[in-house]
């Protein structure tokens, strides 16, 4: 369940810069392409990639901040956050400073859950959802190969529908990860 009052208290339409919304199932490669889109935009001043903040283990796949729980519920207090949800047991939030990255204009990337697209389609006044999937048997085979003990039984992961009415843009994840991440950075991009 996302914080929505996090979310802009008194303050709507946040831009001009365009928010990329990234969401997808657990195996998908969402991180795989951000990784990749990220480097290849390295140089590129307008376009910056959110580090989450999440109640989890770090990993060197994920663009994370690592916070105890404890910490998460003080920098949440404080107004740190631009929005905060819960899934799977833990707590995400994207930094309150991306609001100064899309007033001034630049393209601001970030792995989210679905469930607070809605919020963000309202606080922020240019945002383009990105869904990345790919078929069951290759999100069990991906989720099995990273044996993350954080993300639970797999049959868990597998079972949990993941939506994509609603994204501007899906990326059926199947071909080369190269590929699709260039049609990620076209996205973000805006080409």
């Amino acid at each position: 369940m996302s914080d929505l009052a996090a979310v802009h208290e008194a303050e709507t339409d946040v831009g001009p810069g365009r928010l990329v919304l990234v969401v997808g199932p657990s195996g998908a490669g969402k991180d795989t392409l951000l990784g990749l889109a990220q480097t290849a935009l390295a140089d590129d001043a307008d376009v910056v990639f959110v580090r989450r903040v999440v109640t989890r283990e770090a990993s060197a796949f994920e663009n994370n901040e690592q916070v105890t729980p404890e910490a998460f519920r003080a920098a949440k207090m404080s107004g740190a956050f631009a929005i905060d949800w819960e899934a799977h047991g833990l707590c995400y939030a994207l930094p309150r400073a991306i609001d100064e990255d899309i007033r001034a204009g630049r393209n601001v990337v970030a792995n989210i859950s679905r469930t607070v697209i809605p919020a963000l389609r309202t606080a922020y006044a240019n945002v383009v959802v990105v869904s990345i999937t790919a078929p069951p048997e290759v999100l069990a085979a991906r989720l099995a190969a990273r044996g993350r003990a954080s993300d639970g039984p797999i049959a868990d992961r597998l079972r949990r529908s993941v939506e994509t009415t609603g994204a501007d843009v899906t990326i059926n994840n199947v071909s080369t990860a190269e590929a699709h991440a260039a049609e990620l950075v076209r996205v973000i991009k805006g080409q």
